[in-house]
């Protein structure tokens, strides 16, 4: 018997409903099923599937057209199913895997795209695959390389957890290793080899003294930080090792693209091997543009940079401006004890529902 969401429920309802569907990354299947099945047939949506990703486009001929996008995915379950509501801190909350990342910001996302058959901007509401793994998965990378067409928009929201508050654009991140190298030797004749771990001090001081920039884009200020995040190298017990390798993580500004930022590392690595592992740009709030302005001014409140990468940058590549709006405080993603408070998915799916009737 096939899953079936009453999308008449009310978000906070709805957030235990999918929290207790199981939809780690690649096992998406069943939740986008029953999305699928939820949204299929009503008169106002078109109702697209690529793979476990499911875009509902509603065709009004408005003025504007948005995207609203959020992933079905959760990292791996961890002792924290099925769902439980329940108040803690004179706080109600909503526990239960994905809760947080990202459960509750697509049970809002659902509510709204089936009870809002004339809103006042046309509608993309996406409900995409493989978030939380590598890119080569991701439902919403698929789709901006294959069929861009559908994610066409003057302005996008994804409903990351942002504590119920506009977070705009995204840093680029970047992951390089950088190596020492020296001459094998015996550990008991350590004067006969050249030690690589040795040589990475200086790698390694250069991390230290570093003084990252705060840089400001459209009002926001996005810290970057340059920092070892590990460092691997040795042969055996008693033999002086030739090789190191430190991995350093670069998280900067979007206004600083993926190609600058390499330059700026290899600058700073000056004289040593530096190999890029993986880059990607960053986002630009875009906070300018007519509808973000309308957008800001609906839901109320200061927006803040987002400091991490998130899926606003595929719209950004796009063209299309995008801020994180959602749910949930995500220093609690992927935790164990994971939760959205209540006020967050009420306040959440007060201000896009105004936000599309106004």
């Amino acid at each position: 018997m096939s899953l079936q969401l009453d999308l008449s429920a009310d978000p906070v309802a709805l957030t235990c409903a999918l929290v207790d569907v199981p939809s780690e990354s690649l096992q998406e299947g069943p939740l986008a099923d029953a999305v699928e099945s939820a949204l299929a047939g009503r008169d106002h949506l078109e109702v697209v599937r690529d793979g476990n990703t499911v875009v509902a486009r509603t065709a009004l001929g408005r003025a504007q057209r948005v995207v609203i996008g959020g992933h079905l995915d959760t990292v791996p379950a961890n002792a924290n199913l099925p769902s439980r509501r329940t108040t803690e801190d004179g706080e109600e909350r909503v526990y239960g895997l994905g809760a947080c990342d990202m459960k509750a910001g697509v049970a809002v996302s659902l509510h709204l795209a089936a009870a809002l058959t004339a809103p006042t901007r046309d509608v993309t509401w996406v409900y995409y695959e493989a978030e939380e793994i590598d890119s080569q998965y991701n439902g919403l990378r698929r789709l901006a390389e294959t069929r861009p067409e559908l994610l066409r928009a003057d302005f996008a929201v994804l409903m990351e957890p942002s504590n119920g508050g506009i977070e705009a654009g995204c840093q680029g991140t970047m992951r390089v290793e950088v190596r020492t190298t020296g001459v094998r030797a015996h550990s008991a004749r350590w004067w006969k080899g050249v030690n690589a771990v040795h040589a990475a001090r200086d790698v390694l001081e250069r991390l230290v003294a570093y003084a990252p920039r705060s840089v400001e884009v459209d009002g926001l200020v996005y810290r970057e930080g340059l920092s070892a995040v590990g460092i691997r190298g040795g042969v055996a017990g008693n033999v002086i090792p030739d090789d190191c390798v430190v991995a350093v993580n670069y998280r900067f500004a979007p206004s600083r693209s993926a190609v600058e930022a390499e330059a700026h590392v290899r600058e700073v690595f000056d004289g040593y091997d530096v190999t890029v592992v993986d880059a990607v740009d960053g986002a630009l709030p875009g906070l300018t543009h007519p509808a973000a302005v309308d957008f800001v001014r609906a839901i109320g409140g200061a927006p803040a940079p987002k400091l991490g990468w998130t899926d606003v940058a595929r719209f950004s590549a796009l063209g299309v401006p995008a801020v994180n709006y959602g749910p949930g405080d995500p220093a609690l993603a992927h935790s164990q004890g994971e939760y959205a408070p209540v006020r967050d998915i009420e306040a959440v799916h007060a201000g896009l529902r105004s936000w599309l009737t106004s």
